[in-house]
């Protein structure tokens, strides 16, 4: 009767891998992403730098 009220220990330990290695995966992910983030620093883009309007995107402040 407790068999069928509790999943085998095989899959219970299955179950579990898969929780943590989906865990690690995020984990690891976000942790690329930062570090990405924080150690690439994009080069200037080509923009119009004339504020006469006639222009459909300009920078508000132009870092180069």
């Amino acid at each position: 009767m407790n068999a069928s009220l509790h999943p085998a220990p095989r899959l219970r330990r299955l179950v579990w891998a898969a929780v943590a290695g989906g865990l690690l995966v995020f984990v690891g992910a976000n942790a690329h992403l930062a570090y990405v983030a924080f150690t690439s620093q994009p080069d200037c883009v080509p923009h119009s730098k004339g504020a006469d309007g006639n222009h459909d995107y300009r920078a508000a402040k132009s870092a180069c």
